[in-house]
């Protein structure tokens, strides 16, 4: 199977003092860039950065032509790498993402990035449903706390909770360190 590499977001905004902080991104980031390190040294082809610029100001972050909608330099892409920008969740939506896996044969995609809640789900059910397998690196993404109708749920229990509905029938689910030690 030919296997891509998908980074959804991993944008400064997200990070401390950003427009949209989450919590552990700078631990989901670093994971990321080990998986990044290690498609560029195996797949360097199969690289696809997703950048989220905000079509509606009022969303208040990943505006367009901001220091926060820039891709954190932990993952920056090199001049090679395929930048993919989309405005909504799903990284296929109205973007050129599936067409640029199909041209490449892609079958089997590894997904990592931010908001686990929001866009990694998203783009990981939008995956499944094209047709590619699908693996999650759980711990290469972050998410932040969610509140509603006075109920707080911290960040943990949210990204656990969408990893878990995912694991199975969406994607498989794996850590950075398994991943890298079985590609070794």
């Amino acid at each position: 199977m030919s296997t891509a590499l998908i980074i959804v977001d991993i944008q400064n905004d997200y990070f401390p003092n950003g427009n949209m902080e989450l919590v552990n991104t700078d631990k989901a980031a670093s994971n990321a860039a080990k998986v990044l390190e290690w498609f560029r040294q195996n797949q360097k082809d199969n690289i696809f950065h997703i950048q989220h610029i905000a079509s509606d100001p009022s969303l208040g972050f990943f505006l367009p032509d901001t220091e926060g909608a820039n891709i954190n330099e932990a993952v920056l892409p090199l001049e090679n790498e395929s930048v993919i920008t989309k405005h909504f969740p799903n990284s296929f939506l109205n973007t050129e993402l599936e067409s640029k896996l199909k041209e490449k044969g892609i079958t089997n995609v590894i997904v990592v990035g931010m908001m686990t809640h929001m866009c990694i789900d998203a783009t990981v059910r939008a995956a499944v449903d094209l047709g590619y397998d699908t693996t999650l690196i759980e711990d290469a993404c972050a998410t932040r706390s969610l509140a509603y109708d006075g109920k707080e749920v911290p960040a943990e229990q949210v990204h656990y909770a969408f990893v878990g509905a995912l694991d199975g029938m969406y994607a498989t689910i794996d850590s950075t360190e398994n991943f890298l030690a079985t590609r070794n």
